[in-house]
C-alpha cells in the first residue's frame, strides 16, 4: 500500500512541476507562444524580457511555489521519512525541465529549484538567496548568477551534515549547468541578456550600451 501511495504521489510531484506555467500565462493572456520569442525559454527572464513584469513575476510565483509543493507532499500525505522529500522535489525539477505537457521539453528549473529549497530546508534556503540575490545584484544576469549559486549551495551543503542533501545539490549543478549550455556560450561572447537592475546593467547603460 505504501509503495502505491508513493508513487502515485511521485508521479504527482512531476506533474506539478510540469506544469508549463510561462506557455500557458503568455497563450491564454498575450495570445503569444513564450518558446517563439526572446530566448525561447518558457520561464521567468524571458518571460519578463517578452510579455513584461506582471507575467514574469506570475511565473515566477508558480513555479516557485509548484516546486515547494512537491517537495512538500511527503509531510502533506504523512510519508514519514523527511528526506523523501528530496525525491519529490527532484521530481519536480525533472518535471519542469522535460515537461511531459511540452513534449518532455521546458525550462531550466532555476524558480522551480528554489521552490524545492524551501519546502525541504528553510534555513538551507535562506543561505541560498542570500548567495542569489547579491550575485543577481552585482552581475545583472540571473544565468551567471545560478550558475555561480548552484556551486555555492553545493560546497554549503557540506555543512549542514546532511548526505542526501548534499547529494542532490550535486545533481543540480550538473542540471543547472546542462540547462545553461546557451547562456554559458552567450556570457563568454558577452552577448547575454541583462536585468533591467544590477551594477553591470548599470555601468552598461552608462557607457551608452543599453537600447533605451
Amino acid at each position: 500500500m505504501f509503495a502505491i501511495k508513493f508513487a502515485l504521489l511521485l508521479i504527482l510531484a512531476y506533474l506539478i512541476g510540469s506544469f508549463p506555467t510561462g506557455v500557458l500565462v503568455g497563450k491564454l493572456f498575450y495570445h503569444k507562444d513564450i518558446r517563439e520569442y526572446g530566448s525561447h525559454n518558457i520561464g521567468t527572464t524571458n518571460t519578463f524580457r517578452v510579455l513584461g513584469p506582471k507575467a514574469g513575476t506570475i511565473v515566477f510565483l508558480v513555479d516557485f511555489f509548484k516546486g515547494t509543493l512537491a517537495t512538500s507532499l511527503p509531510v502533506i500525505f504523512h510519508l514519514g521519512d523527511h528526506h523523501y522529500c528530496l525525491v519529490f522535489g527532484a521530481a519536480a525539477i525533472l518535471g519542469h525541465a522535460f515537461s511531459i505537457f511540452l513534449k518532455f521539453k521546458g525550462g531550466k528549473a532555476v524558480a522551480t529549484t528554489a521552490g524545492f529549497l524551501l519546502g525541504y530546508n528553510v534555513k538551507f534556503f535562506g543561505l541560498c538567496a542570500c548567495f542569489f540575490i547579491p550575485l543577481l545584484l552585482i552581475t545583472s544576469m540571473v544565468s551567471m548568477s545560478s550558475l555561480i549559486s548552484v556551486i555555492l549551495i553545493f560546497i554549503s551543503s557540506f555543512f549542514f551534515h546532511d548526505s542526501f542533501l548534499t547529494i542532490m545539490s550535486g545533481v543540480l549543478v550538473i542540471l543547472i549547468w546542462w540547462s545553461h549550455r546557451a547562456n554559458i556560450k552567450r556570457i563568454l561572447n558577452g552577448s547575454e541578456n541583462l536585468v533591467p537592475f544590477g551594477l553591470y546593467y548599470w555601468y552598461k547603460k552608462s557607457k551608452g550600451q543599453i537600447k533605451k
